[in-house]
């Protein structure tokens, strides 16, 4: 029997987009949650021939059914043209709501999502938090998380390696391949792993492209291509008020730590620190990503590196609080793990310094509260301010 395991994610009361890569229990929830609720899943092939073929049956479908107050359509990117039959069903203000499921952004763009802007609003669902799962059977050890990650099917897998291997693969095949995303897969695949070691950095799309035999601006659209079937996803960089000249390139990150594992080559010339600090640094920006959505997005989040080459991995700038996170894969505090801390905090005085580490003790030093990570991400919980749950 499958282990419901509840989620942070707060539902809105009106119509609303959920979006998140497969794998990451949308569906799961939505079950759970609208048992009753009238369903159209386009993964099922039947399911998508008929809306295929002729989108407004969908109407036919509602109109059959006047006891679901709840409809929901799963994958609503394999067929973009049912936005226009949703938005006239919307439109007639019969105290319905629509819950459209996506795990690509990429058609509904060119659909034109816009055009139901104010009526259905945008959530995102995301990859596990450790908090959600500190009590549930499915709570592996610390170090099981940084090599296979936190996907729910994942978790539930006694073969966890074959299951990321799948399901790469699956989206290679699926939404990659079947969608016409790319022309060349093979490409596309070579690109995959060598955009893996830009994994917590900027990306050097012109070393990229060398690696994979592209021309630059492939390998451009091939980052955009991840970005919209939301497997990767890029950190600006913190700029406001900037006391110091700050560099202009975004940090390249994929979506979670199991799939970087799965996707990062490893050979005799790979450092085993140099991975395990990657996957370290992508699981607490995954986690933050997670905790900022579930709690209401009351934080940008960014990371700061100046010209000069000082950086704090992520920076959460809120209406009232701005924390600067720094994250190392080490169980030893040196004066030079806080410097870069030391010197965002120079210029941003209002800010609280958090240090993350692999050590199992708390400290305070020069102002920067030093926490275990693992500690950390298990008390992660919306809704709850970060420096509440770990006052100075």
């Amino acid at each position: 029997m499958e282990v419901f395991i509840p989620r942070f994610f707060q539902e809105p009361e009106q119509s609303y987009f959920l979006f998140g890569p497969r794998g990451t229990g949308k569906t799961t929830y939505l079950k759970h949650r609208h048992a009753d609720a009238l369903w159209v899943d386009l993964l099922k092939p039947d399911e998508f021939r008929t809306y295929a073929a002729k989108p407004e049956r969908i109407m036919d479908l509602v109109a059959g059914n006047p006891d679901k107050r709840t409809i929901i359509v799963d994958e609503i990117q394999k067929v973009p043209e049912l936005l226009d039959a949703i938005h006239s069903l919307i439109e007639e203000k019969k105290n319905r709501k629509f819950i459209l499921t996506g795990s690509s952004a990429r058609k509904l763009k060119r659909a034109g999502v816009d055009l139901l802007a104010g009526r259905l609003v945008l959530r995102t669902f995301h990859p596990f938090l450790m908090s959600e799962i500190s009590d549930s059977t499915l709570m592996p050890s610390f170090d099981h998380i940084l090599r296979y990650g936190l996907l729910p099917i994942v978790l539930a897998s006694k073969n966890p390696s074959d299951v990321l291997e799948a399901y790469v693969s699956l989206y290679l095949r699926e939404e990659v391949q079947f969608e016409g995303l790319v022309r060349n897969i093979g490409g596309f695949s070579r690109f995959l792993e060598a955009v893996s070691f830009s994994h917590g950095s900027v990306i050097n799309i012109s070393n990229v492209a060398r690696e994979c035999g592209v021309e630059r601006k492939v390998v451009e659209g091939y980052v955009k291509i991840l970005e919209d079937i939301l497997l990767a996803f890029r950190l600006p960089v913190f700029t406001r008020r900037a006391q110091r000249a700050v560099t202009a390139h975004p940090k390249f990150y994929l979506f979670d730590v199991g799939v970087y594992r799965t996707l990062r080559p490893k050979g005799p010339l790979d450092r085993p620190e140099e991975i395990e600090g990657m996957a370290l640094e992508g699981l607490v920006a995954q986690s933050l990503r997670g905790w900022n959505a579930y709690s209401g997005g009351n934080y940008e989040l960014y990371f700061w590196r100046s010209r000069s080459g000082v950086e704090v991995d992520f920076i959460l700038y809120g209406t009232k609080d701005i924390y600067a996170i720094e994250v190392k894969n080490t169980d030893r505090i040196r004066p030079e793990d806080i410097r870069s801390l030391t010197a965002f905090r120079q210029d941003y005085p209002q800010s609280k310094a958090i240090f993350l580490y692999r050590g199992t003790q708390r400290f305070l030093t020069n102002q920067v509260l030093c926490i275990p990570c693992e500690e950390f991400l298990r008390a992660l919980v919306p809704g709850k301010e970060i420096i509440k749950l770990f006052p100075s």
